[in-house]
């Protein structure tokens, strides 16, 4: 029977583990030979095994743990698909803390020789300037919501901004970098007072390291001040968005024309936009101030500051804008139809008092 069967060195060199590595799954019951030689105790194992080692290989090289491998390999296809995917999810998270923490160790050495330069389009990093500092805290009772922060690495340069109740996120594909990851935070005065200038520029690069951080224009240099103080965690607030109840495409121009009073009160339905005006005390309904023919689908009800709707209207790009709406306590994601690289979250206000 063994000519037919493999040793154990001929299958680990077929299927690309050793055979230390089979010794040990015979031992944990995950791949057992096909064949011991009862007097000297070689292992041998046949070529329809190959499959299952195969994807016991692959298995560990993602590093899940034997005990979900078991379950990958023995108790079905769906249940084996889940497990790979909630390993996957977990794998992904840590990455991200890792690389979180990684930025803030770097930035608390100022020791190291740290340098990061990224270029970008003049023009490009202008737009976002404006569209994100818009969402800049105007008050310094909270140091960090003044600011723009700026997440520089290699393949995306991140422009965020928030006060609290409205959040604006620009992502930007940066044309050159150099160094390691870093993150800036600017205040949102300062990076204005730069936009017009940047704009002018084809390119514009972005130095910073233990000296100070730069914005460099054709071999003329401006300082940016960078502020010491703890931005909130943007990125988490992103990924715990709940899946929106209604989605909605309507006019940009029409939709900021309606936008007048303190309050108001949007009912969606299938597309259909309803405007009314709220009265600031006891939240009773007033008059309508408009009705927006969108493309959409789901319903939902919910009321706004006009102001900080309108704001987040404004600094969009084209004639179109997408709405993604929850509940009264998520935020509404405000998309431009023309400019997928920015996004802007409001908090709605409750109509119920």
């Amino acid at each position: 029977m063994t000519d037919e069967l493999l040793t154990i060195s001929a299958f680990a060199r077929q299927v690309g583990l050793t055979p230390s590595a089979l010794r040990f799954y015979d031992d944990c019951g995950l791949l057992r030979p096909a064949s011991v030689d009862e007097q000297n105790g070689y292992r041998y194992y046949a070529p329809s095994q190959e499959p299952r080692a195969a994807l016991l290989r692959d298995l560990r090289e993602i590093d899940l743990p034997l005990a979900e491998v078991r379950v990958v390999l023995d108790e079905g296809a769906a249940e084996g698909v889940a497990v790979v995917q909630a390993h996957l999810k977990t794998v992904e998270g840590k990455a991200e803390a890792a690389r979180r923490a990684t930025a803030r160790i770097l930035a608390s050495l100022p020791a190291v020789p740290y340098e990061c330069a990224v270029t970008l389009g003049g023009a490009e990093l202008a737009s976002a300037i404006r569209q994100v500092a818009a969402a800049a805290s105007e008050s310094d009772e909270i140091p960090a919501l003044a600011c723009v922060f700026l997440e520089l690495g290699e393949d995306e340069v991140a422009v965020v901004a928030t006060d609290r109740y409205r959040l604006s996120v620009r992502k930007l594909q940066p044309l050159g970098f150099a160094g390691y990851p870093r993150n800036l935070l600017v205040r949102a005065s300062e990076l204005t007072a730069l936009a017009k200038w940047v704009g002018a520029a084809v390119e514009v690069r972005l130095e910073t390291g233990p000296g100070g951080t730069a914005l460099v224009v054709d071999g003329e240099s401006r300082v940016v001040p960078v502020v010491d103080e703890e931005f909130p965690a943007y990125q988490s607030i992103l990924d715990g968005l709940t899946p929106p109840a209604c989605r909605v495409v309507v006019d940009r121009q029409q939709f900021l024309a309606v936008l007048t009073g303190e309050t108001v009160a949007l009912d969606i339905d299938s597309g259909k936009v309803t405007v009314t005006a709220v009265e600031p005390v006891g939240y009773a309904r007033g008059e309508l101030l408009g009705v927006l023919e969108g493309i959409g689908s789901g319903a939902v009800q919910l009321g706004f500051s006009a102001s900080l709707l309108a704001a987040a209207l404004s600094v969009s790009v084209g004639p179109d804008v997408l709405l993604e709406l929850s509940a009264v306590d998520r935020p509404v994601v405000v998309r431009s139809a023309d400019q997928g690289t920015f996004t802007t979250l409001v908090m709605p206000t409750r109509l119920d008092g």
